[in-house]
């Protein structure tokens, strides 16, 4: 397997990393390589682009190159040609970018061929050949001869590379049906939730449907009461009405009589005394407490 590290999708933090440890490499492709390889280096930094932004005048730079070459300056110029630009933040060069990467993918290749390559023995700088079973560990065959591996049984690297392969996919097939369950799990678990999530909102709806009839019912019982309060009312208050009017008749008419006796106990005796009687009788029709008034 590549490096991940090195495709397109290679983060920002690794990309340095690789022109700084290899900028010897660098330097002699471009020394060697075409012009379309010399245009894939930053004039600045004098390494491969990183995030290249691109000016008015064509001409490209790192970012961060750029952005430390403008600190603190009022006015913004390109490095190389001088020509002035009104943009503080220059657009990214995408196709440039991209070249770079398949640079780096291209390097990556190399360095992996370089490194096969190298496959030797540390002690005898003879080529690993052999497979020590013993110590499990490749071997030249200097070093098969050797007292270090005396006794020990070998087999051929490609042999030995396929039969560890076969033991690890062995140990790697019960990890791969424990991950497929994991999966089927993890499937369970979010139809579990997004059943969750649908009963709650069937639930909400249905405490809301039940509320709102419950609100309904509880409107339309308060107009009634209200409604028969108010009739009550004015069935009390118009009967209040009627007692009252009643009684201002009486207050009139007993005002009248308690006026003719005043008036019959300041006249002359013998005209008082003719009328004593007639005079009784209308103070001794009205009741001591008048009726249908308590």
């Amino acid at each position: 397997m590549g490096d991940p590290t090195m495709g397109r999708n290679a983060p920002d933090n690794i990309a340095p990393r690789i022109i700084r440890a290899h900028k010897p490499l660098h330097h002699k492709m471009a020394a060697q390589g075409s012009q379309a390889e010399m245009d894939l280096f930053c004039p600045i930094c004098e390494e491969v682009f990183k995030n290249p932004v691109v000016l008015l005048c064509s001409h490209s730079f790192c970012k961060v190159c750029l952005q430390r070459r403008w600190a603190g300056k009022v006015t913004l110029e390109c490095p190389v040609c001088k020509r002035r630009s009104s943009n503080s933040d220059p657009p990214c060069n995408l196709a440039l970018k991209n070249l770079c990467e398949v640079f780096f993918e291209e390097l990556s290749l190399q360095e992996k061929t370089a490194a096969g390559s190298k496959a030797l023995c540390s002690l005898h700088s003879e080529r690993l050949k052999l497979f020590c079973l013993d110590h499990q560990q490749p071997v030249c065959v200097i070093c098969r001869d050797s007292k270090t591996h005396n006794n020990h049984k070998f087999s051929p690297i490609n042999e030995a590379a396929l039969d560890h392969k076969g033991k690890l996919e062995t140990h790697l097939k019960p990890l791969k049906v424990k991950l497929d369950r994991f999966k089927q799990v993890s499937v369970n678990y979010d139809n579990t939730a997004r059943e969750i999530k649908v009963q709650a909102r069937q639930k909400e709806r249905l405490i809301k449907e039940q509320f709102k009839k419950l609100h309904q019912f509880l409107e339309e019982e308060e107009e009634a009461r209200i409604s028969a309060l108010k009739e009550e009312e004015e069935q009390k208050s118009q009967m209040m009405k009627e007692k009252m009017e009643a009684l201002s008749r009486e207050i009139a008419a007993l005002s009248d009589t308690v006026r003719a006796t005043e008036e019959e106990l300041k006249a002359e005796d013998i005209s008082f005394l003719k009328n004593y009687k007639a005079a009784v009788e209308r103070v001794q029709q009205y009741p001591t407490y008048p009726k249908g008034f308590d």
